[in-house]
């Protein structure tokens, strides 16, 4: 998705919120007539309400898009529409179904919990992708009010092998960009830093550390400029 690039030095915080408004009208996931915008140092506070809490996840990166924004405070609340409400036995069902569907996880490794529309996911698995994988899959479900994702990732690695594989991995996929990101670990906890050229580069990077074995949290701080 295109968006605004503009220097950051030249962006107050009135052409930050003008820029964040237009990027949530400019996004067709999100209404953005129940989100209102403020700014303050360059931090971007979303308020309002919206009809799903995957509106709300997108509202949130649209926000994150925009440059120049230093950070994002969601006080979003999700009102889920009457023709998309679901019991949390529905509910629960469904993200059973999409879990072994979609991601391949039984009920033996991941367990699932609905109360109220927000959907808690516990257990093990073998791969941190395993675990993002599974909550991308639930975010999406109509009637999920929220999503708490308690899955943890078996078994450990130690930091180097960790920056070993992701470093290998960006130099297939992404190996000018390589170059200019910097990957530390702590205790499974990948903190990513640097420059990207674009997002479906920043993609491609983040995409590589949550498939290093040993993985259990991705932290994205990388920057999109030339």
């Amino acid at each position: 998705m295109c968006h605004r690039n503009r220097s950051d030095s030249m962006k107050s915080d009135m052409q930050l919120k003008k820029d964040v408004e237009q990027e949530l009208e400019w996004d067709p996931s999100i209404k953005a007539a129940g989100v209102g915008v403020e700014v303050h140092d360059r931090i971007v506070t979303l308020a309002g309400h919206l009809g799903s809490f995957a509106e709300k996840l997108a509202a949130r990166r649209a926000a994150q898009r925009v440059e120049g924004v230093k950070g994002v405070v969601v006080e979003l609340d999700v009102r889920v529409p009457n023709q998309d409400q679901r019991s949390d036995e529905e509910i629960a069902a469904v993200v059973r179904s999409v879990l072994e569907w979609t991601a391949g996880l039984s009920e033996k490794s991941v367990k699932v919990t609905v109360e109220k529309g927000v959907v808690t996911l516990s257990g093990e698995v073998d791969w941190g992708y395993q675990m993002k994988v599974a909550e991308d899959a639930v975010v999406r479900l109509r009637g999920v009010v929220a999503v708490v994702n308690q899955i943890d990732v078996r078994g450990s690695a130690g930091a180097a092998d960790i920056v070993g594989k992701i470093s290998a991995a960006l130099t297939r996929h992404a190996q000018d960009e390589s170059r200019h990101i910097d990957v530390s670990v702590d205790d499974g906890t990948v903190t990513l830093r640097g420059k990207v050229g674009s997002f479906p580069e920043r993609s491609i990077v983040c995409n590589a550390a949550w498939s290093a074995p040993g993985v259990r949290n991705v932290v994205d701080r990388l920057s999109i400029g030339a």
